[in-house]
C-alpha cells in the first residue's frame, strides 16, 4: 500500500488486506513519519484537537486552530503561534522607514479576513513595492519569523493594539 495518513483506525481496518503483507523487511524512516505526522494535522478539526490545546494551555478558538493547523509538524508546535498570537513576540524590523508608512495606512478595527489585503494593497499602491519586499518587512515585524501561516488569517487573531506596537519595534 501506498502510505498516506487516516484520522480514523476503522479505515485502515478496512483497507487491511493480509495478502498484501510482503515478505522483504521493513523500514522505518522517522522522516515519513514525520511527514506523516504533519498531514494528519492538516487534516485534523478542531473538535479533535481542542482538549489537547486546551492542555497545552492554549485557550483558542476555532479559528485559531484552522489559522495555524497547515504550519503545523506536531500539535506543540501550536504554541509558537499561540504565542504570536497572545503572548509578547519581539519584532524583526527590517525596513524601519517602510513600518512607519505601514502604520499610517494600518486599517481601523474590526478586522476580518479581508484587512490584510486592504492593508497591502494601500501599501502597494503608497509605495510602489510589491513581492518579498511588500510583504517581508511586515511578516518579521507582526510575527518575528519568517514564515508561518497566511497574515490576513493571523492579523484579526493578533489585534490592532499589538500590531502597532510591534510595528513601532516595540515587544507585544
Amino acid at each position: 500500500y501506498a502510505i498516506e495518513p487516516h484520522q480514523d483506525m476503522s479505515e485502515l481496518v478496512e483497507m487491511f488486506d493480509p495478502s498484501k503483507i510482503s515478505l522483504s523487511p521493513g523500514r522505518f524512516d522517522i522522516e515519513e513519519l514525520k511527514g506523516l505526522n504533519a498531514k494528519l494535522i492538516h487534516q485534523m478539526n478542531f473538535q479533535d484537537v481542542a482538549p489537547r490545546l486546551k492542555d497545552m494551555g492554549i485557550s483558542g478558538s476555532e479559528a485559531f486552530w484552522l489559522a495555524v493547523r497547515g504550519n503545523l509538524e506536531t500539535i506543540t508546535d501550536a504554541n509558537t503561534w499561540w504565542r504570536v498570537v497572545n503572548g509578547e513576540v519581539t519584532p524583526v524590523i527590517e525596513d524601519a522607514a517602510y513600518n512607519v508608512v505601514a502604520l499610517e495606512l494600518l486599517p481601523e478595527e474590526p478586522w476580518d479576513m479581508e484587512t490584510w489585503g486592504a492593508w497591502t494593497g494601500a501599501l502597494k499602491r503608497e509605495t510602489g513595492r510589491k513581492g518579498r519586499a511588500l510583504f517581508h518587512p511586515l511578516r518579521l515585524a507582526v510575527t518575528g519569523l519568517e514564515k508561518g501561516p497566511e497574515l490576513k488569517t493571523l492579523l484579526p487573531l493578533i489585534g490592532r493594539e499589538k500590531v502597532v506596537a510591534r510595528l513601532r519595534g516595540e515587544t507585544a
